[in-house]
């Protein structure tokens, strides 16, 4: 009796024992995969590994990868080959066997060119005889997409509209703003679509609102993989609308009116009452005759209300022409004094009729506005130029447009930079550069052609925005402008010309505007509409 449960010891030890043998010389198996998702980029290869358990020869056994049905399958190996009748159509000729390693029970299937289809769970099944096992993987496939692009769109409910879009990604990006202080902003909306491929186009929106913001990024980031891409944009001060003295204005004349208005009508009321003898012929003339004058008053209030505020909340389309008296002899004008252009004589390096000396090469040939610009004017001014650098054979073109004081130098050689009291945009070559500014050959998304260039005195700013997509160019900020300030153009090389666009509708006069677009339009259309009311 005291040996009994030693006894049984042993005899659970032996069975342990024949059992381990018995499996050894059976044909069991078990199959594993990773225990992690892959990750793969889209466009790439990637494989799918499993590997039997213990350490086998598998090149006799049925071998196969299929999706979420054993029918789907991806690859099917069997009888020592590639089995492709029962193979998925998306995947014949993207997927091959990896078997380096058969002989140890280490297989994969190789995935080419992923598309977004593929990502999702897969199985790998083994089989010998009548036993089989399988195991389960999963792939994760990331497209990183085009973009982030912000846009200024406009202003809208007291701050500026700005929109950021994206496009290619997979899975769905997860977007966010930030502050120059590195404030976190969620967006005011979101709104995403997938193309036929699978992948997502991403635009969202977001409102500023306080003028203190100068630069606002937008990041989009892939979930899974962690990646991000990001794009910043500057906002000028000038663009955010100023707080308007006829807001409270018009509210308390609209309470006034409205107490004024009940008023009247109960003393109206009384005095009807009170004379219930009059005629009813009367009584209909007094009536109208109320009616016609109270809504003549009122539509003409209110229509200069409108008027006024809307003067004060938008930039001032500045109407000029070019200046001829200031115009270099080998600019040509048009006869509307809007377009010039450099005269036939004149070649990419200067004067062809002469061959003096080297400065020639460099000259630059200039004109101004007709219109000054100083510090009294409160008033945010605009206007709008086309741009052409047509370059021609064996020509270099150069054009440059912005705003210079009237004491700079112009003729002979000389350099049109912000030390120098021009402060410009030159487009030379097919790039934009800014002279002795921090910002040369600035990443555009197209070179612009309306270029639109904003002038706000009283913060020192002046910016250029590409007026056909509303992207912004660039700034210079923080200006203490003095004296007196031209619009400035200059020329340089056969091909180039400047077209001031006019601050009225008429296309005519800048053949490439696009109303939906151009601020022009905008602020000319708004005064001809209280204009015809008035």
């Amino acid at each position: 009796m005291v040996c009994s449960p030693v006894f049984s010891l042993l005899r659970d030890l032996f069975l342990i024992l024949l059992f381990q043998m018995s499996m050894r010389g059976s044909d069991s198996f078990s199959v594993t995969g990773p225990s992690e998702p892959i990750v793969a980029m889209l466009g790439a290869d990637t494989v799918l590994p499993c590997r039997v358990y213990p350490a086998m020869n598998v090149e006799n056994m049925e071998i196969r990868w299929f999706r979420n049905q054993f029918s789907e399958a991806v690859f099917v190996y069997q009888n020592g080959m590639e089995q492709v009748g029962e193979q998925l159509v998306d995947f014949k000729g993207r997927a091959e066997l990896v078997k380096d390693y058969i002989t140890e029970g280490r297989v994969a299937v190789r995935i080419h060119s992923l598309r977004v289809s593929d990502n999702g769970m897969y199985k790998c099944f083994f089989k010998k005889g009548t036993d089989f096992e399988e195991a389960v993987l999963e792939l994760k496939v990331i497209g990183i997409g085009s973009g982030p692009r912000v846009f200024l769109v406009g202003p809208e409910d007291g701050g500026i509209r700005l929109k950021c879009t994206g496009k290619g990604w997979f899975p769905q990006p997860e977007v966010q703003w930030e502050d120059v202080k590195g404030k976190k902003i969620p967006s005011v909306s979101e709104d995403e679509t997938q193309d036929d491929d699978g992948l997502f186009q991403i635009e969202a929106s977001l409102i500023v609102r306080d003028s203190s913001t100068t630069q606002m990024s937008c990041s989009m980031k892939n979930p899974f993989f962690g990646q991000e891409q990001a794009e910043t944009i500057f906002i000028p001060e000038s663009f955010f609308p100023r707080p308007s003295p006829w807001k409270a204005a018009f509210a308390v004349t609209l309470v006034i009116l409205g107490v004024s208005a009940g008023a009247i009508v109960y003393l109206a009321w009384k005095e009807r009452q009170g004379k219930k003898k009059l005629s009813k012929v009367e009584e209909e003339k007094k009536k109208e005759s109320t009616s016609k004058g109270k809504t003549g008053h009122q539509t003409w209030w209110g229509c200069v209300t409108l008027y006024i505020y809307w003067r004060k909340e938008q930039f001032k389309a500045a109407a000029f022409t070019l200046d001829p008296k200031t115009a270099h002899p080998n600019l040509v004008l048009s006869e509307n004094k809007q377009h010039i252009s450099l005269k036939n004589n004149v070649s990419q390096n200067g004067d062809a009729s002469t061959h003096e000396d080297q400065a020639v090469s460099e000259a630059i040939f200039s004109v101004l506005g007709d219109k000054s610009f100083t510090q009294g004017d409160t008033e945010r001014q605009y206007w709008e130029v086309e741009v052409n650098t047509r370059t021609e054979a064996g020509s270099t073109t150069r054009c440059a447009l912005g705003i210079c004081s009237e004491t700079v130098k112009r003729e002979g050689w000389f350099v049109e930079s912000p030390d120098k009291n021009f402060w410009v945009l030159v487009h030379e070559e097919g790039k934009v550069v800014f002279p002795n500014s921090q910002k040369n050959s600035p990443s555009l998304r197209q070179q612009p052609r309306r270029i639109g260039v904003f002038l706000d005195w009283e913060v020192g700013n002046l910016s250029f925005y590409n007026m056909a997509d509303g992207s912004h160019i660039y700034s210079f900020t923080g200006v203490t402008f003095c004296g007196t300030l031209f619009p400035y153009f200059s020329l340089r090389g056969t091909g180039a010309s400047l077209t001031i666009c006019s601050t009225s509708d008429h296309p005519e006069h800048c053949p490439d505007s696009s109303p939906k677009t151009s601020l022009t339009h905008l602020s000319s259309s708004v005064p001809q509409e209280a204009n015809s009311l008035l």
